[in-house]
């Protein structure tokens, strides 16, 4: 089941007490495992500040421009601009919860150039 967002499908899930707790996500050759904590009742956990703060989850890729492409096709804002840092496309978004998801992609374009679309 493919689902809106950045085009992951989700190939395997967990639902406990009638609410998704745990998925698979795939987009191509890459998976990602999510789990939510539980708020109440056994094993349960509450953070103590803003949820995501201070989370960086960034995904080492072979195109992170063509996953700005699919993204914003998609109605996706982007935190800022693409740009290049380090010798990677830096491509990062916001998750609903707050946490910070980039994507990076090695290139030979020089330190601090910004996206335009003669970067293709």
């Amino acid at each position: 089941m493919r689902h809106d967002g950045l085009g992951f499908e989700m190939t395997k899930k967990w639902i406990n007490d009638g609410k998704l707790r745990w998925c698979w996500l795939e987009i191509g050759d890459a998976a990602l495992m999510l789990q939510e904590f539980r708020k109440e009742g056994h094993n349960s956990w509450n953070p103590s500040g803003k949820l995501g703060e201070g989370v960086h989850i960034c995904f080492m890729c072979e195109d992170a421009l063509a996953i700005y492409h699919e993204a914003t096709a998609r109605g996706i804002k982007v935190r800022n601009t693409p740009f290049v840092g380090n010798g990677l496309w830096v491509v990062g978004f916001d998750d609903p919860d707050g946490y910070q998801i980039e994507f990076e992609s090695p290139t030979d374009v020089p330190e601090e150039t910004e996206y335009s679309p003669q970067h293709k």
